[in-house]
């Protein structure tokens, strides 16, 4: 599994990210810690000195900000206006957090086949794989042949109502889909 370094996305996401915790599986607290930064935030700086090529990848990267500092509302409302695979998957991560799973379901539906899940998958496996005392029911994360992101709203649906011990366990990878979903934005933004 890798280990998400901010400092290559530059000085003001590095700033935005160098402390966030794991993303809750509900919509959490927002960090007013870092409403001035966000509000702030300039797409052109934070890019700096690469040029943005494509812009609804940069604004992708300022709702996962937005996301990640617990301002849903606000990440929803700049995803909202994104419409391509990757603003839908910001979209359904956002509803999956909610929670509205049915509507985070036909969100990702309009996903598609995403370039992340291949990496997903394996990340997840990893982060499965050094959990102690995985229930049997989430084992086939371990072995999955492909990613099935209708599966992930399903366990953290799960583990949101207490159905299944998971919760540590979906924070986890949900934050490394976080992270993957992120960097293909960022690098598509600058091309």
């Amino acid at each position: 599994m890798s280990t998400f370094e901010p400092a290559p996305y530059g000085t003001v996401f590095e700033n935005l990210l160098k402390n966030t915790r794991l993303m809750p599986l509900d919509p959490g607290v927002m960090d007013h810690s870092a409403k001035a930064e966000l509000e702030a935030l300039d797409l052109e700086q934070a890019f700096a000195p690469h040029h943005i090529s494509d812009r609804t990848m940069a604004e992708s990267c300022r709702s996962a900000v937005w996301m990640v500092h617990n301002y849903l509302d606000t990440s929803h409302t700049i995803c909202q206006e994104i419409e391509t695979e990757t603003g839908s998957y910001w979209h359904g991560i956002l509803h999956r957090r909610e929670p509205d799973y049915p509507n985070s379901k036909y969100w990702f539906s309009r996903v598609g086949d995403h370039a992340i899940y291949p990496m997903l998958k394996d990340e997840a496996a990893a982060i499965a794989s050094r959990t102690d005392d995985l229930p049997d029911e989430v084992a086939f994360l371990t072995t999955q042949s492909s990613w099935d992101p209708v599966t992930f709203i399903d366990l953290c649906e799960a583990a949101h109502l207490g159905r299944l011990p998971i919760e540590a366990l979906c924070r986890r990878i949900q934050q490394r889909e976080w992270e993957l979903l992120f960097d293909y934005a960022y690098h598509h933004a600058i091309g």
